[in-house]
């Protein structure tokens, strides 16, 4: 047993590994539990649970629950609290803290342990007198949920059946699941996975399985062996609707208090502002189906002690101990679903980094139809127009086909709508795999510069309809001309990938972290930023070879540069000296997405894996700067101009963001089911094995033909 009345003590064995530590609260103790028991919660207790992940920046996030059993006393709840708070300041006070209630656990917690956590009745210390998982009886649980499993174990009558879940019922023999008519199939393929977990950790894998179906009974032996548990067949009575889907939906008010000595002080305001905020103090927003507590950044470690009693007396007193979900958070760490319930609350800006390239072809839309550019004009675009670029490359024996839709800053609607509908065509009518995505000039992912190496990005149009909004407007923009003068920036992954940029003619343009070419007719300009590196130097010479062929340039350093350098660009001004840096790519998230009733709805898949890709179901990956759409074989989602049309609409919805996302600003891919290009899969611990693409049927019948050993059928 450890005693951890020391906030220090947490420093020598926590957050250093990924992965989980759990603790038992038991009285004035923290005791640890050993790793062959996570995912095993005894009712009579509180545990803290922290998990650390390492991420794509090198450094460790950490998250901080708290889980209350059913039957913990008060006061193992308020010491629960108390040392969560604890492991937050020992970890530097940047973790998030959920509160869990049994039966109420959220998706992240239950992510942490797949398939599913089974809680046991008693109290930790009754495990002393316990030995493993052995089945002597027979037990039975209601299985809900779909990425993950929320398991209840129900009395073992028929009286617990309805129609609306799984049912799991575990004989030392023999292992039933019972579908609900009105449970889909994402419940059924989960309650498969717990199965497997019963059959592998109570029967040491020697076990029978039997399934059966709601209301279908014929002369099937499981069905027999089922209903003779409970004596005999009987009629399951209609599900009753849930209260909550009885009558009309209704917002509770949010209510806003700062905590002043464990008092609650109300705050009167109709518009959350996030100015209201205080550093030196903490405060409870609470928002009717969940409560988040702030603290702020000043605060110290005995006050937030005092706001996390608070916040569990506070719960406690309102009658609410199974709330959907409570949060705890330091200034500075907050969860988006917190930051959304304020308005004006200040952006953060993410960035995300890939790899690939081979062979390309690319056309000009106009007039809605395509054009097949000449080799010499294949790296060449045009800021005004709007292209259709094909790659094609084949990996493991396979063929795969990536359609981009590029939109130069500059172009028109009406060359944008065209060129999704005629890049969705093409995707359709290629043999292999085809995967679509759009960009928009100045915001390309390095996949983009990767497919094409050398890339010249002109100002001005060749297409009909950029030609017309140029004549109807009064100012016209800039066109380059092979003898006039351009301003070029040039930027690059490595030596055989760069790009020269044209940017606006002028001084303010320039910028010391980059390397520019400058056009004056025949003439010629190399301009070295200040805090450009050598292998900038490099690139800059390559473009110089590709943009100006058997030209010689005047090589012009930052400060030493002559008077017509200055000419060309209209005049000395002011411009950016600072050092550009790039940040740390961003994490990847998944999300399930719906569109029903005109409404689009997205809900996070925490701890996703491979296994999470159901072939019922549309997901998107969110990298930051690049969404996916990844379309299952079984989904709703009919063409890849759809699933483009579903990654829209989460970008609009501001889905984990700080608000919604332009299209403007990320680029958007269609994956479909069996065509999962790498730079896809690597996000994932990829198992081409399981690559359902060519399976029959949906993830229930996959998973069970697995469970029982059967070789999938193959669709055609």
């Amino acid at each position: 047993t450890l005693s951890l009345q020391k906030m220090p003590l947490f420093i020598f064995f926590t957050g250093e590994q990924q992965g989980l530590d759990i603790w038992c609260i038991m009285g004035t103790n923290v005791v640890p539990i050993a790793k062959s028991l996570h995912g095993k919660f005894y009712t009579g207790n509180c545990y803290i649970i922290l998990h650390t992940a390492e991420v794509k920046s090198g450094t460790r996030r950490h998250n901080v629950h708290y889980w209350i059993g059913e039957e913990a006393k008060e006061e193992d709840c308020l010491m629960a609290s108390d040392k969560a708070i604890e492991l937050d300041a020992a970890l530097g006070s940047h973790a998030i803290q959920c509160r869990e209630t049994q039966g109420e656990e959220s998706d992240k917690f239950l992510s942490y342990f797949k398939p599913c956590i089974i809680p046991v009745q008693g109290s930790f210390s009754s495990h002393w007198r316990r030995s493993g998982d052995e089945c002597d009886g027979t037990t039975m649980f209601r299985c809900e949920g779909e990425h993950v499993a929320r398991l209840r174990e129900v009395p073992f009558s028929r009286s617990s059946l309805d129609h609306k879940a799984a049912f799991i019922v575990d004989t030392p023999s023999k292992i039933f699941l019972f579908s609900g008519c009105n449970s889909c199939i994402q419940t059924r393929a989960m309650a498969l996975d717990v199965i497997k977990h019963l059959r592998e950790n109570r029967h040491c894998g020697r076990c029978e399985i039997g399934i059966i179906e709601d209301g279908k009974l014929a002369s099937d032996s499981d069905a027999g062996e089922f209903w003779n548990l409970f004596g005999g067949y009987a009629p399951i009575p209609r599900d009753v609707p849930d209260a909550a889907n009885g009558g009309p939906m209704t917002t509770s008010p949010k209510k806003l208090f700062w905590i002043n000595k464990r008092i609650l002080v109300p705050m009167e305001t109709h518009v959350l502002e996030r100015e209201m905020l205080k550093s030196d103090r903490s405060y409870i927003l609470d928002c009717g189906t969940e409560i988040f507590l702030w603290i702020g950044m000043t605060t110290l470690v005995s006050e937030k002690k005092t706001s996390a009693t608070a916040l569990e007396e506070y719960v406690h007193l309102q009658g609410r101990s199974s709330i959907g979900r409570t949060v705890i958070m330091t200034e500075g760490h907050e969860i988006v679903d917190f930051k959304l319930h304020f308005q004006h609350w200040p952006k953060n800006v993410v960035q995300k980094l890939y790899e690939a390239g081979r062979q390309k072809v690319v056309w000009l839309v106009d007039r809605g139809c395509v054009t097949l550019l000449c080799t010499e004009e294949q790296e060449q675009l045009y800021n005004g127009d709007c292209y259709i670029i094909q790659y094609s490359y084949a990996e493991d024996g396979k063929d795969y086909h990536l359609f981009l839709a590029w939109f130069g800053q500059d172009s028109v609607q009406e060359d944008r709508v065209a060129t999704v509908s005629l890049m969705s065509s093409m995707a359709d009518s290629v043999k292999g795999r085809a995967v679509v995505g759009q960009v928009l000039e100045g915001r390309e992912p390095e996949l983009f510069f990767l497919v094409f190496k050398s890339l010249i990005i002109f100002k001005g149009g060749r297409s009909t309809a950029y030609k017309n909004s140029i004549l109807q407007k009064s100012n016209r923009t800039e066109q380059y001309q092979k003898d006039g003068a351009a301003l070029f920036r040039v930027q690059g992954l490595r030596p055989d990938c760069i790009q020269a940029i044209q940017v606006h003619l002028a001084a303010s343009s320039l910028n010391s972290s980059h390397c520019y070419i400058l056009q004056d007719g025949a003439s010629f300009f190399t301009w070295l930023g200040s805090l450009s590196s050598p292998s900038d130097h490099v690139l800059l010479d390559r473009m110089m070879d590709k943009l100006c062929p058997l030209k010689q340039s005047l090589l012009v350093r930052e400060g030493s540069e002559p008077d017509r350098f200055w000419t060309t660009l209209g005049g000395r001004s002011e411009y950016s000296k600072e050092k550009c840096v790039k940040g740390w790519p961003t994490d990847p998230h998944l999300y399930t997405c719906t569109f029903q009733q005109c409404l689009f709805k997205a809900k996070e898949v925490f701890s996703f894996s491979q296994d999470d890709l159901a072939t019922e179901e549309t997901l998107i990956l969110d990298c930051g700067e690049e969404i996916f759409v990844w379309v299952g074989l079984h989904s709703g989602v009919t063409s890849k101009e759809h699933a483009l049309d579903f990654g829209k609409m989460f970008l609009q919805a501001g889905i984990a963001r700080d608000g919604p996302r332009s299209i403007n600003d990320t680029t958007v891919y269609a994956v479909a089911e069996g065509d999962e290009p790498a730079f896809f899969t690597s996000f994932f611990n990829w198992d081409s094995s399981k690559q359902a693409a060519a399976m029959l049927g949906n993830s229930f019948e996959r998973k069970l033909a697995m469970l029982k050993g059967l070789s999938p059928k193959m669709e055609n």
